[in-house]
């Protein structure tokens, strides 16, 4: 799908420019990447062909599991933008057609940019937008909708809480996190963190079924690992930091 591939506004210029290590967070796109209109993700035959060009050959792997793991990462993505203009205080757009997505080779996203300017309805555009997504994976890859809405809580929890600790105020960013949830409304669960070793972290309400991949594992904060198992290693990542 071509066009629409415009480069980032300068709202969101001047949003990377207040975050430390804006590149890492996804909110620069790398010089060459390929890109494509973030109203692609939106696409049933587009998202089709994604999650065919990453099911295994060599290896039977459920269609629902290469769509869940390929959610997250989207989902990650998409968010971030808005979510970093609301952290700063620069509304972003949250509305597909205004965001241009980066893509590594096989279809993996890695960065996000918002052409305009956010609008007064942050929480509607960006039910609008995950929805209209949400809608297309779980068809295209066959799995219930409810589960891909908790990924998405968990990826506006988890980027929430890289943005507070990228400008150094993670209670401030974290609080976000609640407000934003409820003004989208259900099915988007409220996205949830704990605090660990003097660390906060994101209590995940979801799974990205990244373990059920060839050589995947269980993430350390998995909500499938037993509860004294997960605080004891995310109480040894804290002791890392």
């Amino acid at each position: 799908m071509a066009g629409q591939t415009g480069g980032m506004s300068s709202a969101q210029a001047a949003v990377a420019a207040r975050i430390p290590g804006a590149a890492a967070l996804g909110l620069l796109l790398p010089t060459g990447a390929a890109v494509v209109p973030a109203t692609a993700l939106a696409d049933p035959g587009w998202t089709a062909q994604v999650l065919d060009a990453r099911t295994p050959r060599h290896r039977p792997v459920d269609r629902r599991v290469v769509a869940t793991v390929w959610w997250y990462s989207a989902s990650s993505v998409l968010v971030t933008p808005p979510l970093a203009g609301l952290v700063t205080g620069i509304p972003l757009s949250a509305r597909l057609a205004d965001l241009t997505v980066a893509l590594l080779p096989g279809y993996a996203p890695m960065a996000a940019v918002a052409r305009g300017s956010g609008s007064p309805e942050l929480a509607a555009d960006l039910r609008t937008s995950l929805a209209a997504v949400i809608a297309v994976v779980s068809e295209a890859g066959g799995v219930r909708e409810r589960p891909l809405w908790a990924l998405a809580a968990d990826s506006v929890a988890n980027q929430l809480l890289a943005l507070g600790r990228a400008t150094g105020d993670v209670a401030a960013a974290t609080a976000c996190a609640r407000p934003l949830a409820e003004a989208v409304g259900a099915p988007l669960p409220l996205p949830r963190y704990e605090d660990v070793g003097g660390a906060r972290f994101t209590r995940r309400a979801s799974c990205c079924l990244l373990y059920r991949l060839p050589g995947g594992a269980l993430c350390t904060s998995c909500p499938r690992r037993p509860p004294e198992e997960r605080r004891e290693l995310l109480e040894q990542l804290a002791r890392r930091w």
